[in-house]
């Protein structure tokens, strides 16, 4: 559903305009309905449509609490999980918490993710894209994509 990446500024009041695309993709799947949460890896943020964020939600509360690892993933997802909807205008008014964990200023990368999107400081995005591949083993699904 959401593919391609997109610059969008914010303004000093923490208002992002979506593009006219996705905004457009947002009205039809979820009436402009969306939730914005914290990134577990990567000082990003996540947005999901309304439903979808309702069958992820289920899961990461179904996660083993007694589990370091799970009860990080549930502070963090569930923690920072805002509910907004995009105004008349296609705009959104970002949380002050949710602008300081992912970093966030002027310059920001809107990245399709198929069901969700990611939001990016544009500073953390090019250096991520810059990085060096992460080490460690391929997982066989990906050896096995042709891209």
């Amino acid at each position: 559903m959401f593919t391609g990446s997109n610059n969008v500024t914010m303004d000093t009041k923490g208002r992002l305009a979506i593009p006219a695309k996705i905004r457009d993709a947002l009205a039809d799947s979820c009436g402009g309905r969306i939730v914005i949460t914290a990134h577990t890896e990567d000082r990003c943020l996540l947005v999901y449509p309304e439903q979808e964020w309702a069958e992820l939600q289920e899961k990461i509360a179904a996660l083993p609490n007694m589990n370091a690892k799970a009860r990080r993933i549930q502070r963090l997802v569930l923690g920072y999980a805002t509910p907004l909807e995009l105004d008349s205008n296609g705009r959104v008014l970002l949380p002050q918490t949710l602008r300081d964990y992912a970093q966030l200023e002027k310059k920001l990368i809107l990245v399709g993710q198929n069901n969700k999107l990611e939001l990016w400081s544009e500073a953390l995005w090019n250096s991520w894209v810059d990085e060096d591949e992460p080490e460690g083993d391929i997982p066989d699904a990906v050896s096995a994509l042709s891209l």
